[in-house]
C-alpha cells in the first residue's frame, strides 16, 4: 500500500500542470523527504528530473521508486527510456525486456500504449543486434542440417527472440524423448514417397467427399460434463472437421474404401500399433476464418505428420516458437505435445492429410512396452491417442 500524498506533493502536481517543472521538482524533493515510502512521489520526481534534462537525478529517483515496487510497469519503462536517453543502449535494451515482461495481457493500460510500442521496437532492435553479434562469433565449422538447426535455435534462444518449449502431453509422458518442435526430415526417409503421392491422395480425398457417404465429423467431440476450456468454441463444431481413415486403431471402412492407394501407403509407414488407441489417419478440414487455439496432444510416444493438400493464402501453423506456412505437397513431422496452433484466415477451405507415427527415439522394446501399457489406461482410447 502506497503512503498517503503529502501537501508538498499536491502543490507539486499543481506546479507541474502549470508548466513550472523546476518548482514541481523542488516540491517533490521535499515530499520524498517527508514520506520516503511514497512510490508515486518518487515516480513523479523522476518525471520532473527527466523534464529538466537531469537524467542522473531522474535515474536515482526511479530506482528509489522501483525499490518500493520492483514490478511496476510505468517505472520499468521510465528506467529503460532514461538509459536510452543517456546513451546506454545495451542496458536500455535489457531494461525494455524487463519492462515488457510485466505488460498485462490484452490492451495496453491507458496512457502507456505509446511507451509500450516504443519499448517493443527498441527491444526488438536490441534482440536483433545481439543475434548478429552472436552469429558473428560463430566458428566456421562444417555442420549438418540438423546441427545447424539446433545451433540457430540456440542463438535465437540466447537473443530471446525465441524461448524453450517443453513437451506437455495431456496424459502420457515417456521420459527421455527429445522435445523437438519440427523434426529433421532426414529421420523419415519415406517423406519423399509420401510427397510424390500428394496428387493421388488429393484425388482420393475429392472422390471420397463427392461420394456422399463420407463420415465427416467434428474434430473435437467431448461430452458436456468434461472440462475443456481451450476447446469451448470448437467442441462439436463444423468449422473444424475430420474424415477419418483410421481412428483409434480401427479402419473406418466407409471412408477408407474410397482411398485404396492412400491406405496402401499408410501400411508402409511406421505408425503406432496400440490397441484401442492408434494408428490414426484423417483428412483435417479447417473452415474459412477459423482458428485452432494453442493446445497440446495426448502422448509424446508418437509424432504427427502433416501433408498439406489444399492450402489457400492466409493459413498458418505454429509449433512452439516456430511458425510455418503449409505448402501443398510439402510434408513435415512435429511433436504435438509441444504447444501448437493453426489458423485459416482465408475465405476458402483448408485440407491437410494427418497421421501419427512412432516417436523415432523409442527403441523397439520401448515401443512394445508402450503398446502394452497404454491400452490398460482408461484414458488412451477415450482421448484418441
Amino acid at each position: 500500500m502506497d503512503a498517503e500524498p503529502s501537501r508538498a506533493e499536491a502543490d507539486a502536481d499543481a506546479a507541474a500542470q502549470a508548466g513550472r517543472l523546476g518548482d514541481a521538482r523542488q516540491l517533490l524533493e521535499a515530499a520524498v523527504r517527508e514520506t520516503p515510502t511514497r512510490f508515486h512521489a518518487w515516480l513523479k520526481l523522476a518525471a520532473m528530473c527527466r523534464g529538466t534534462n537531469d537524467f542522473a537525478a531522474a535515474m536515482d529517483a526511479v530506482s528509489r521508486a522501483l525499490a518500493l515496487d520492483p514490478l511496476d510497469l510505468s517505472a520499468l519503462l521510465m528506467r529503460a527510456m532514461l538509459l536510452e536517453r543517456m546513451g546506454r543502449a545495451a542496458e536500455a535494451g535489457e531494461a525494455y525486456g524487463h519492462a515488457l515482461a510485466q505488460r498485462p495481457p490484452g490492451e495496453a493500460p491507458p496512457g502507456l500504449a505509446p511507451m509500450i510500442a516504443h519499448a517493443e521496437q527498441s527491444y526488438r532492435r536490441f534482440q536483433e543486434a545481439m543475434l548478429k553479434r552472436l552469429r558473428d562469433g560463430l566458428p566456421d565449422d562444417p555442420v549438418s542440417v540438423e546441427e545447424r538447426g539446433r545451433i540457430d535455435r540456440f542463438l535465437t534462444n540466447v537473443a530471446r527472440l525465441t524461448r524453450p518449449f517443453a513437451q506437455e502431453p495431456s496424459h502420457f509422458h515417456f521420459p527421455g524423448l527429445p522435445p523437438v518442435e519440427f523434426h529433421d526430415r532426414g529421420r523419415f526417409p519415406w517423406l519423399g514417397e509420401l510427397e510424390r503421392a500428394t496428387a493421388e491422395i488429393r484425388r482420393e480425398f475429392e472422390t471420397l467427399i463427392a461420394s456422399e457417404a463420407a463420415e465427416l465429423v467434428p474434430y473435437i467431440q467431448y461430452p458436456d460434463d468434461v472440462p475443456l476450456r481451450q476447446w469451448e468454441t470448437l467442441n462439436r463444431s463444423r468449422d473444424w472437421t475430420a474424415v477419418h481413415l483410421l481412428q483409434n486403431g480401427r479402419r473406418v471402412e466407409t471412408n477408407a474404401r474410397h482411398c485404396p492407394r492412400t491406405m496402401a501407403l499408410l501400411e508402409r509407414l511406421p505408425q503406432p500399433d496400440v490397441p484401442g488407441a492408434s494408428p490414426n489417419a484423417m483428412f483435417s478440414l479447417l473452415a474459412p476464418r477459423t482458428r485452432i487455439p494453442p493446445h497440446t496432444g495426448v502422448a509424446n510416444t508418437r509424432l504427427v505428420c502433416h501433408l498439406p493438400l489444399i492450402v489457400p493464402a492466409g493459413c498458418g501453423f505454429r509449433v512452439g516458437a516456430e511458425t510455418r506456412s503449409w505448402q501443398p505437397g510439402s510434408a513435415f513431422v512435429f511433436d504435438d505435445t509441444i504447444e501448437h496452433e493453426a489458423w485459416n484466415d482465408s475465405a476458402e477451405l483448408r485440407v491437410v492429410f494427418i497421421f501419427d507415427i512412432w516417436a523415432w527415439a523409442l527403441s523397439e522394446a520401448e515401443r512394445r512396452a508402450v503398446a502394452a501399457i497404454l491400452p490398460r489406461s482408461d484414458a488412451a482410447g477415450a482421448e484418441g491417442l
